[in-house]
C-alpha cells in the first residue's frame, strides 16, 4: 500500500520541481491517513526526498542533451569550442609580442 501511493505522490505531484519542506508536508499528512509508524514515517520522507533528488537531476540531464543536441543542429559554437579559440588568440597574440 505504502509503495503505491509513493507511487501515486511521484506521478500527480511532479517531485522534481517540489521544495523539501513540500515534500515534508506530504510526507507528514500520507503518515496521518495511513497511520504510519514515526519510523515509517521517516522512512517515507527520507525516500520522497531522495527520489526528488534523482528526478530533478534526471530533469536536468535531459534539458542538458536537448540543448546539446539544439545547439548542435543550429551548428552553433560550443562554450568549450569559444575557450579553444580564445586560448589560441591569445597564444598567437603572445607570438607576435616576442617577434
Amino acid at each position: 500500500m505504502l509503495d503505491i501511493v509513493r507511487k501515486t505522490i511521484l506521478l500527480g505531484i511532479g517531485l522534481a520541481s517540489m521544495t523539501r519542506d513540500k515534500i515534508e508536508e506530504v510526507a507528514k499528512k500520507i503518515a496521518e491517513t495511513e497511520k504510519l509508524t514515526k519510523e515509517e514515517s521517516r522512512k517515507l520522507a527520507e525516500d520522497l526526498l531522495k527520489q526528488s533528488d534523482e528526478a530533478a537531476k534526471n530533469l536536468k540531464d535531459q534539458v542538458e542533451k536537448f540543448v546539446d543536441n539544439a545547439l548542435e543542429k543550429l551548428d552553433s559554437p560550443s562554450r568549450k569550442d569559444l575557450q579553444k579559440l580564445e586560448e589560441r588568440i591569445k597564444k598567437l597574440e603572445e607570438l607576435r609580442k616576442v617577434e
